[in-house]
């Protein structure tokens, strides 16, 4: 499984063990809506053999949609027009793990986009497992 945890300037990416025990976060995909940036995004999946990606819902502290919601779900919609049937593209509710990113900021060396992208995606693996 491959997270994205959206952003216009910067992608944080995360990126699960086969088995989906082991989340690591990876390097940050710079301005991914544009054509370089999906670009990238599609090298990591084709290169890591990703068999679905999740992208992070940045949904309002009451659970709305924002100006930031739209545009992430118009990314998540351009990205599957270009993976196609192969690899399916969900979304998932993000709020809270750019917070916890921040908090375990000093132990690890990844940038803050690709830990919240991990703990998306921690989050997602332990819903698909209830």
């Amino acid at each position: 499984m491959l997270a994205l945890d959206y952003g216009s300037a910067r992608c944080g990416c995360a990126l699960s063990d086969p088995t989906g025990t082991i989340v690591t976060p990876v390097e940050v995909v710079e301005r991914p809506a544009t054509k370089r940036g999906l670009t990238s995004i599609l090298e990591l999946v084709r290169r890591r053999e990703v068999e679905r990606v999740v992208v992070g819902l940045p949904l309002s502290l009451r659970g709305q949609d924002t100006e930031q919601t739209r545009e992430t779900r118009e990314f998540a919609h351009a990205l599957q027009r270009r993976l196609g049937d192969a690899v399916p593209v969900e979304l998932h509710d993000e709020r809270f793990t750019t917070r916890m990113a921040q908090r375990m900021g000093e132990s690890s060396s990844a940038a803050e986009d690709s830990r919240a992208a991990a703990h998306m995606l921690e989050s997602w693996l332990a819903a698909q497992s209830r």
